[in-house]
């Protein structure tokens, strides 16, 4: 692999060029994404089916709400996997971001008893294809029964190989 160039350290701004009476196009998108974050330290706040289906409902409202309509929600007591499709004016990372932040302040807003509830910080954010997006909605919608057989660290890593993503035992479990 060559070496990138040495750039100088200064800002550049690139102006887009302006042409008399043109216009942008509709611009349009079809993004699948997989994320997949889990609850700090992996604690089991989820662990009633109930207060995880409210959990999973919530989070699909904001991801609607944010202009990325989820197609399945799903996951354990202390992970979730949501798939859906991304907004074209929305950063992966902004969405994310909202999605945690939200659910949080509703989850402990919602019962006194998850007043320790958090989301860890980090997340996996997988591309999907929309020919794989049917394989993927049935992975998560079998997540009860898969994690019978595996852990949240197994998978987590066997989703991270699949699809050639590095990462540091120190920190990906934060």
């Amino acid at each position: 692999m060559l070496p990138l160039p040495s750039l100088p350290r200064r800002s550049y701004v690139i102006q887009p060029r302006v042409v008399q009476g043109a216009t942008l196009g509709q611009v349009l998108s079809s993004v699948y994404v997989h994320l997949v974050f889990s609850v700090k330290n992996r604690e089991p706040f989820l662990r009633d089916a109930g207060i995880r289906g409210e959990m999973h409902a919530f989070l699909g409202g904001v991801a609607k709400r944010l202009g990325c309509p989820p197609v399945i929600i799903g996951g354990t007591e202390d992970h979730v996997h949501l798939l859906c499709r991304l907004s074209r004016t929305v950063s992966q990372a902004d969405f994310v971001k909202e999605l945690k932040r939200v659910s949080t302040i509703w989850i402990k807003q919602r019962n006194s008893t998850l007043a320790g509830f958090a989301w860890q910080g980090g997340y996996g954010a997988f591309s999907v294809g929309t020919s794989n997006v049917d394989s993927v909605r049935k992975y998560i919608a079998e997540q009860e029964a898969h994690h019978k057989k595996w852990c949240f660290r197994d998978e987590y890593k066997a989703l991270l190989r699949k699809h050639g993503i590095e990462w540091d035992e120190r920190y990906v479990w934060e």
